[in-house]
């Protein structure tokens, strides 16, 4: 039996996961020629040569910085992404941020470090250091979150069963996303607002045009007196000069980030991790399982669900016969793709249609194979991106 599935694998992604693809109906490897799918992690995609087999590209991950998504989009290209798979991993690292900020935890492991002497010596050198390091409690203070996606959810979570206030900000959140927040997330009004009110301050946002800079010179002193900025998002969030320039004036406290750069090093009352967010076994076990199984639906089925450029479409199946488009989101695509089956007699038994942005996307179901010929029809239509046959397979 021939292999009908090529995956391309571009960095090391967890066994768990890919074992999730039969090994009768899936060829996978990091020398695959001509795949249907390509699986990353890291890899900066955009120079790359991407062959014109790819059907879907998936990110075992959150961000997809490293993806060409929007070149993906004009050849009808799905980019998924492990959205909230390491939510779990990443929170823990923030509350781990905010107590280093709180209790000196690094500047006091740099000076028992560098302690010398016996015992005795050294137990006096601690008694007259440690007030240098004195700090402050979490509870009580008020944790403001920018972004209240699956990560910042968690965070509030568990920042309020540490005794902690919560303010969240977030103007694209979801109903699902809503339903979900505690009732004690306290709900601010623009950034300005979260900012005034938060001792500690951690975003987690996407990297866009509209976040890039986000927190800038006017925002930073925006925040109260003392405060801490928390950044495990993306480094291009936060304006770096501008949060030096107010580590210096002792307006903020702290800064911890998971992106080390050659401004911050050294700087004192900087904390820079080595992008560790989702850098844990069990986060990247759940990144490779969710996008591996997202990559078999869409494949085999057409489903679309987790993706940074496509609607959310899944449709059960109720015929032997399917077609997935892809299309530009224009007027009468569907009458066209209606009439064009129509006139070939071929009758459809079921039809959805999603839309995104300038992203269209419609599963039909058929009650008769579709020829080859009229595939290429379909995939003629002026808009239409990319035609896929799905019969039902005998390998799922």
């Amino acid at each position: 039996m021939a292999i009908p599935y090529r995956i391309l694998t571009l960095n090391k992604i967890s066994a768990q996961g890919l074992k999730r693809f039969p090994a009768n109906a899936y060829q996978v490897g990091n020398d695959i020629a001509e795949p249907d799918a390509i699986l990353v992690r890291s890899q900066v995609m955009h120079d790359m040569v991407i062959p014109a087999s790819v059907k879907a590209i998936a990110r075992a991950g959150a961000g997809t910085n490293n993806v060409p998504v929007k070149k993906m989009s004009e050849r009808g290209v799905p980019v998924f992404n492990a959205a909230g798979a390491n939510a779990n991993a990443v929170k823990e690292l923030v509350i781990l941020g905010m107590l280093l900020a709180a209790r000196n935890v690094v500047p006091a492991l740099n000076f028992t470090a560098g302690l010398q002497g016996d015992d005795a010596a050294l137990h006096k050198l601690v008694e007259e250091g440690k007030k240098n390091y004195a700090g402050i409690e979490l509870r009580g203070r008020t944790l403001g979150i920018i972004g209240l996606g699956a990560i910042g959810r968690l965070v509030a979570d568990t920042a309020l069963g540490l005794g902690m206030s919560v303010y969240g900000y977030d103007p694209e959140i979801t109903v699902e996303a809503a339903w979900s927040l505690s009732a004690q997330v306290k709900k601010a009004h623009s950034v300005e607002e979260l900012l005034k009110h938060s001792d500690f301050v951690t975003l987690h946002v996407p990297l866009l045009d509209a976040t890039r800079g986000l927190i800038n010179a006017q925002r930073v002193q925006a925040m109260k007196q003392g405060s801490v900025l928390l950044n495990f998002s993306r480094d291009a969030i936060v304006d770096t000069d501008a949060v030096l320039a107010s580590l210096q004036s002792k307006h903020l406290l702290s800064y911890v980030c998971d992106f080390p750069a050659q401004k911050l090093q050294g700087q004192p009352n900087v904390v820079t991790l080595p992008h560790l967010g989702a850098s844990t076994e069990e986060a990247e076990e759940n990144c490779a399982v969710m996008v591996v199984d997202q990559v078999r639906e869409y494949l085999k089925h057409g489903n679309i669900t987790n993706t940074v450029n496509f609607p959310t479409l899944v449709m059960p199946r109720e015929s032997a016969f399917r077609i997935a488009i892809a299309n530009s989101n224009v007027p009468n695509m569907l009458g066209q793709i209606s009439t064009t089956l129509a006139a070939a007699a071929i009758n459809i038994h079921n039809m959805m249609n999603k839309s995104r942005g300038e992203m269209a996307y419609t599963l039909v179901d058929t009650d008769s194979q579709t020829p080859a010929a009229l595939i290429a029809q379909l995939a003629a239509i002026p808009g239409v991106l990319m035609v896929r046959d799905l019969p039902f397979p005998e390998v799922v």
